[in-house]
């Protein structure tokens, strides 16, 4: 399991024992996203609640706020484990993807105007090629901040919601897809052909590379296996261990 790290605190502490609940949640699936938890790992709410610093109850809050989620389920003998990838269910998800920014697409070529959301998109992936990042973990945010601004420039908050949770649930496996420099690369070509489509007003191509894209990411998901998530655990492990070492 990860390593000690500052605790949250406690509801002695004048903290709501629903926001330390929310915060153990955090914590819980950042280190979820960051691979430092696989699937198969096992552990008790003893083990996170004296790593945190909290008590069972917050840690139980959110640890069944996760099982809910699917990342997380609970054998009444065995206790915690972290579930595997169910692929079935990411499919859908991604199929889920390309419904809603398709469909952005479709709304943001009949707008009169230019979206400050892709403005601001053309500062990040319109630039020249010594401009561009190489970190996977920085290339990985700015990615899902891409999609999320195509759908937020539609205006339509409950798309950017929903967008929002499809986000939230395929995050594990869609920051693997940056740890590679091929993968990196790619994805600035195609979101630079995707977003010059789109302010050009020709969502039908903006459309079909959108959904090929997706369709890209989507089969890179599938080639996704156990010994692929442990050497990206051990990655940012390392990470951590070294901002540790700067920080302190």
């Amino acid at each position: 399991m990860p390593h000690r790290s500052a605790t949250l605190g406690t509801a002695t502490d004048a903290k709501p024992r629903a926001a330390l609940a929310e915060q153990v949640y955090a914590q819980i699936k950042a280190e979820l996203h960051d691979f430092l938890w696989v699937p198969g790992d096992r552990f008790s709410e003893t083990d996170i609640g004296a790593r945190l610093g909290v008590s069972r109850t917050p840690v139980r809050e959110a640890l069944f706020r996760l099982r809910n989620e699917g990342f997380l389920d609970v054998e009444s003998k065995a206790g915690w484990f972290v579930k595997p990838i169910d692929f079935d269910r990411l499919d859908q998800l991604y199929d889920l993807r390309i419904v809603l920014e398709t469909a952005s697409l479709d709304r943001l070529a009949h707008r009169a105007d230019e979206p400050a959301e892709l403005q601001a998109l053309k500062a990040v992936w319109l630039v020249p090629e010594e401009q561009r990042l190489a970190d996977g973990h920085a290339v990985g945010a700015l990615d899902e901040q891409f999609h999320a601004q195509l759908v937020a420039a539609t205006g339509n908050r409950e798309m950017a919601r929903v967008h929002q949770d499809v986000t939230e649930r395929i995050r594990i496996v869609r920051r693997l897809d940056f740890t590679r420099g091929d993968r990196i690369h790619a994805t600035y070509a195609e979101h630079a052909k995707i977003l010059r489509a789109v302010i050009q007003r020709k969502p039908d191509a903006a459309k079909l590379l959108l959904r090929s894209h997706i369709e890209q990411s989507k089969l890179e998901v599938r080639k996704i296996t156990l010994h692929a998530l442990l050497e990206a655990r051990e990655r940012s492990r390392v990470e951590r261990a070294a901002v540790l070492k700067q920080a302190g």
